[in-house]
């Protein structure tokens, strides 16, 4: 073979490694701007940074004096409660620049009294916490929508191990950080039991301060949203996770429309599909979630799920276990309807399902206004009033200056019917110089004025 007709095959070779034929476009490598042909990141990069933010919180949290043991015969195990001011660095992705919307993680905003975003131009803005879920951990902020950068959204259900992936933070109080990788794994969970877990793993370096950043694929879409590592040593050992913005948007999209998170719930109990339990029901199936127990009036019994169903699929998309089908079930809204692939003696069947509610989220109403800071709210329908429900409340706190009580339940503002926080945002928003609260407080209706 000649010299020429080796330099040929390199050359062909070269150009398949790097995706220059004609593959799906998530497997493509970014074209050079240079007519050099010099394959770089940079030109996408340039396009979506901005859109990327670091944030800055500070508050207060509480936290316990330990007792020495010598004293608890006395003064018991608790401890004196004091609260202890914090600092804490994250990052974010603006998702909406007309409405100045920013995702991030609810860690790092949690318990924040004041939160500062600061742009990768110098800009810096308040921010105010439209809303979040603990659970998943996401947050929504918003900021004034003075000519921002969004970036926009890929279907992070069409992802695929090998993926490329890129990093956008600002790890360790540092600038904007940019890292890469690959999609290490899809679907993974069990960091933490309590939590809904779905994470995207990759090996793109992650590190302290890149919780809330982004995600992003090789065309500068967002795939995800950073949000925790493994690190035994303390810094990045290539293992980081990332919740799938198809799970995050389901959430944000809940709380801008009705000021919370509305759960769906499908109203089963079940376990992992081991092989024995398989066997057992002779089935071939490795992966799925298997049905113990279908609730009753719940939206699986009117689907017709049944107990011994092993639940394969959601929407078309494999699911691996129990909790990769809670994760996707749940971040879903009341209401949504899918489709759910059961086999049942081993044949599939395909059901619709339309989720009920599983219980609403308590949202802060200091993001609705400033005078109603200090109190918590949650939509309430106990069958005789549908309207908003104050869960909570700090004495002294501005709210409880305007004159709102625990268990208050919101029913109207001005002449406005209102019955959901959302509802109520709306209102507030047309109305934030002095807005007339009609309360119901027991058997009473009184007006409560917030200016």
């Amino acid at each position: 073979m000649t010299a020429k007709k080796l330099t040929v095959i390199s050359a062909a070779l070269l150009a398949l490694s790097l995706g220059l034929t004609s593959a799906p476009s998530h497997a493509a490598w970014p074209n050079s701007s240079s007519s050099e042909q010099v394959y770089s990141l940079a030109p996408m990069l340039e396009k979506i940074t901005p859109g990327v933010v670091s944030i800055s919180v500070e508050g207060t949290q509480k936290s316990k004096n330990r007792i020495p043991e010598a004293f608890r015969p006395f003064l018991g195990r608790g401890g004196q409660q004091r609260e202890q001011p914090f600092r804490g660095l994250g990052s974010g992705v603006i998702i909406d620049a007309e409405e100045g919307y920013i995702l991030t993680n609810h860690h790092v905003v949690d318990n924040a009294d004041k939160i500062k975003v600061s742009l990768n131009d110098g800009r810096s803005f308040d921010a105010k916490m439209i809303g979040s879920d603990p659970q998943s951990d996401v947050a929504l902020l918003q900021i004034e929508p003075d000519n921002l950068v969004e970036v926009k959204k890929a279907n992070s259900d069409d992802l695929r191990v090998g993926d490329f992936t890129v990093a956008i933070g600002y790890p360790f109080g540092l600038g904007q950080t940019v890292t890469s990788g690959i999609v290490s794994a899809l679907g993974r969970s069990g960091l933490n039991n309590q939590n809904l877990e779905d994470f995207i793993q990759t090996d793109a370096a992650i590190n302290s301060g890149n919780s809330g950043g982004a995600l992003v694929n090789l065309k500068g879409e967002l795939i995800g949203i950073n949000t925790a590592i493994i690190a035994p040593t303390g810094g990045n050992v290539g293992i980081g996770f990332a919740i799938p913005i198809n799970m995050a948007s389901n959430l944000v999209n809940q709380i801008i429309e009705f000021g919370e998170v509305r759960r769906g719930a499908l109203g089963i109990s079940g376990q992992p599909l081991t092989q024995e339990l398989a066997e057992s029901f002779g089935q071939k199936t490795k992966h799925g979630a298997f049905v113990s127990q279908v609730m009753e009036d719940s939206a699986a019994q009117e689907a017709g799920i049944e107990a011994g169903d092993i639940i394969i699929k959601v929407n078309g998309k494999s699911i691996k276990g129990f909790s990769d089908l809670k994760a996707k079930v749940t971040t879903m809204g009341a209401g949504s309807k899918l489709k759910i692939t059961v086999v049942r003696d081993g044949k599939e069947k395909t059901l619709n399902v339309t989720l009920k509610k599983a219980g609403g989220a308590d949202v802060n109403a200091a993001a609705i206004h400033p005078k109603l800071e200090g109190s918590t709210l949650s939509n309430s329908d106990d069958g005789s009033v549908k309207g908003i429900l104050v869960t909570d409340i700090q004495r002294n706190s501005p709210a409880f200056q305007a004159g709102l009580r625990n268990d208050d339940i919101i029913i109207a503002a001005g002449r406005t019917r209102v019955k959901s926080v959302g509802e109520l945002r709306e209102y507030i928003k047309d109305h934030e110089d002095v807005a007339a609260l009609r309360v119901k407080r027991g058997n009473n209706v009184l007006y409560i004025i917030i200016r």
